[in-house]
């Protein structure tokens, strides 16, 4: 599998940006790249996040990779993982969907309760682009019935939590994606590992690669600008596998490729 990556933005400075776009591994190789106005920028790799420190210019950032074909079994969820997964957070207030939850998906357990969410999660939103913004959480979507990735991950994580069930999100690299961009996905705890679950059922699970993980796409986001501004001008994605994309259907259990 190969995966690469292009951001192009224009920056007031001095400006501090982290980025999180690197694979997770085991990768055969990878290599990243920043410059400004052409001009090498120092990097600090803070394990897969980098950390860069710029003045004013037009900044560049270049990532490509190649992963190994075959999979790593799932990780053991940890206890500290499980506590984690089932907290409310700043996009998954699943304590607000408590009620909501419990009426839906109260009776059922385990993998068949992920698997009623994810069915309800499809079926309840339509796939709809800008409908959301960075101040949008789970319950937002769920009253617009709309949303992008990022929201089909907030809700269902969401609501996986509100019933008991550890629920994380996790950006990933999707060859089969179409348009092509940055994705996000949900991994639960069940039956001693972490399986991947993707409600707007754009892309084969099998073929996922993570990039990040955390709580919801605040602890994920690709670019996370700390001071500074930044004006985005070019964006660009590539996913691709060596041959056909794995085959699969949307309620096995799949696990997602590189750890955690």
């Amino acid at each position: 599998m190969r995966a690469a990556t292009i951001l192009s933005y224009d920056v007031e400075g001095p400006a501090e940006v982290a980025f999180q776009v690197a694979a997770a591994g085991p990768v055969t190789s990878d290599l990243l790249t920043v410059t400004l106005d052409g001009a090498d920028v120092p990097v600090t790799a803070l394990d897969r996040t980098h950390l860069v420190r710029v003045a004013s210019g037009r900044l560049v950032l270049g990532y490509t990779v190649e992963l190994p074909d075959h999979r790593e079994p799932p990780a053991a969820p940890t206890e500290l993982d499980r506590l984690v997964a089932l907290r409310p957070s700043r996009y998954c207030p699943s304590d607000r969907l408590a009620g909501y939850a419990a009426d839906r998906f109260g009776t059922l357990a385990g993998a068949e309760s992920v698997r009623a969410i994810e069915e309800h999660v499809h079926r309840h939103l339509a796939y709809t682009s800008r409908a959301s913004g960075p101040t949008t959480d789970a319950v937002d979507t769920l009253l617009s019935a709309q949303g992008v990735c990022r929201d089909y991950a907030h809700l269902m994580a969401t609501l996986c939590r509100a019933v008991g069930v550890p629920a994380r999100v996790a950006a990933v690299y999707a060859p089969g994606l179409d348009p092509m961009d940055f994705h996000l996905v949900v991994e639960t705890a069940l039956d001693g590992g972490w399986w991947v679950w993707d409600a707007t059922r754009l892309a084969p699970r099998g073929a996922l690669v993570r990039i990040a993980t955390g709580r919801d796409a605040a602890d994920v986001a690709f670019a996370t600008v700390l001071t500074g501004t930044l004006e985005p001008v070019r964006q660009e994605i590539t996913a691709t596998t060596d041959g056909d994309l794995p085959a699969g259907d949307n309620f096995s259990l799949v696990a997602l490729s590189g750890s955690a």
